[in-house]
């Protein structure tokens, strides 16, 4: 098997930020999963991964490693000499969400020692930020339960091409903060609101009375069609620059009506010209 063949995933981020859950998901995908592999031992790893067969490798790269960390770097660059160009998965979450997750499985913070937690979470922020900002895709969350962020781990990784662009459509509603892990944030408020109609306001975006109410508007189609073309345009241009995932956030008020149906009909459009879409309702379920 040729070092070209083989796909290598690092899945890093915040400690409660989901990486346990993005490393099952992979499992499941057919990809040989490792956790906690100290940095040093990576070239070592993937030859045997590769000599025993298996063309897709993840390991989880985090601050348990302690000291052997910094050797992340020099780790990569002899991935790069082998011919294997790392894909950094990175998992964040806001510190409220970080304080509540570690609290609930009662396991002290990697870097917590013996003050605050906040102080172990601000101190592995410092040491992963060269990583978030080489990251390759960025996945906040805080406002996503184990389905979701399976859901969007499952699309980005379930391909055999690692050329072909992942795109995701997220709606949200700006009322409870805009995705921070988003290559693009679009704004449809400028829409009627169904939320004002007493028969659609129980409803979501996803039933017929309220997609038919919002697609129903001029200004919805036009909106539509700019966006559409625009995708269609920087897609192609993603691909040929080596960018393989990309997440487009769609936000009205409340994330329950217009951004749900508006991401709706786009992912189908864009379906329709051949791209692999996704679609996450962030927000959902949370009024």
């Amino acid at each position: 098997m040729s070092a070209r063949s083989t796909r290598f995933v690092a899945v890093t981020g915040l400690s409660g930020a989901g990486r346990r859950t993005a490393a099952h998901v992979l499992e499941d995908l057919g990809w040989y999963v490792v956790d906690n592999l100290p940095p040093t031992l990576l070239p070592d790893l993937l030859q045997t991964v590769r000599e025993a067969g298996f063309d897709k490798l993840a390991v989880v790269l985090d601050v348990r490693t302690r000291s052997e960390f910094d050797e992340i770097p020099r780790a990569f660059e002899q991935l790069n000499s082998m011919g294997i160009w790392p894909q950094i998965l990175f998992l964040e979450a806001s510190d409220q969400v970080i304080v509540r997750r570690q609290e609930h499985v009662r396991r002290p913070h990697p870097l917590q020692g013996d003050g605050p937690l906040l102080d172990g979470v601000a101190r592995e922020r410092e040491m992963l930020a060269a990583l978030r900002a080489a990251a390759d895709m960025v996945i906040d969350t805080s406002n996503l339960n184990v389905h979701q962020l399976s859901s969007r781990v499952a699309h980005a990784f379930n391909t055999s091409d690692d050329r072909e662009l992942r795109l995701t459509l997220m709606s949200f509603g700006f009322k409870n903060g805009v995705p921070i892990d988003a290559d693009y944030v679009l704004d449809v408020r400028f829409l009627p609101n169904p939320h004002w109609v007493p028969e659609l306001r129980p409803q979501t975006g996803l039933s017929k009375p309220v997609s038919g109410y919002v697609l129903g508007h001029d200004a919805a189609q036009e909106w539509l069609g700019h966006v559409q073309a625009m995708l269609t345009t920087v897609m192609p241009g993603y691909e040929r620059e080596g960018k393989r995932l990309a997440t487009v956030a769609i936000g009205c008020t409340g994330g329950k009506h217009r951004s749900t149906s508006m991401a709706e009909e786009l992912a189908e459009r864009l379906r329709r010209t051949g791209l692999g879409v996704h679609v996450v309702h962030r927000d959902l379920g949370l009024e």
